[in-house]
């Protein structure tokens, strides 16, 4: 079933139950939602393109899931101070050092003044 047809059952079956028509709709975002199905805005998706979204989004997914290991050298200095530091946040150190990693790759790490 299309989900054109959901939302108007949907709302045909609110509009049976309800006596009042000036609530037939949840909200003003469902009111457009439907609106706009209704006056066919809205375009279905070729069947290949579909696969490809489908395609896509499982990679994506299997892609973040995916936890690989690295082993990487630090001065006993370092290490101590990011041990400090995990432990000043209630944290194990390895999972600091993931979270520091994390935010630098996606340019959420800023440098302090």
């Amino acid at each position: 079933m299309q989900v054109g047809n959901i939302l108007r059952n949907t709302t045909q079956t609110k509009e049976k139950d309800m006596t009042n028509n000036e609530n037939k709709y949840y909200d003003e975002e469902e009111k457009e939602i439907i609106e706009s199905i209704e006056n066919e805005e809205w375009k279905s998706i070729d069947k290949d393109k579909k696969e490809k979204v489908e395609e896509a989004i499982e990679t994506a997914n299997k892609t973040i899931r995916k936890e690989k290991r690295m082993n990487r050298g630090l001065s006993e200095r370092d290490l101590r101070n990011l041990k400090v530091k995990a432990l000043e946040e209630g944290i194990p150190y390895q999972t600091l050092v993931s979270m520091v990693l994390h935010k630098y790759v996606t340019g959420k790490l800023k440098e302090s003044a």
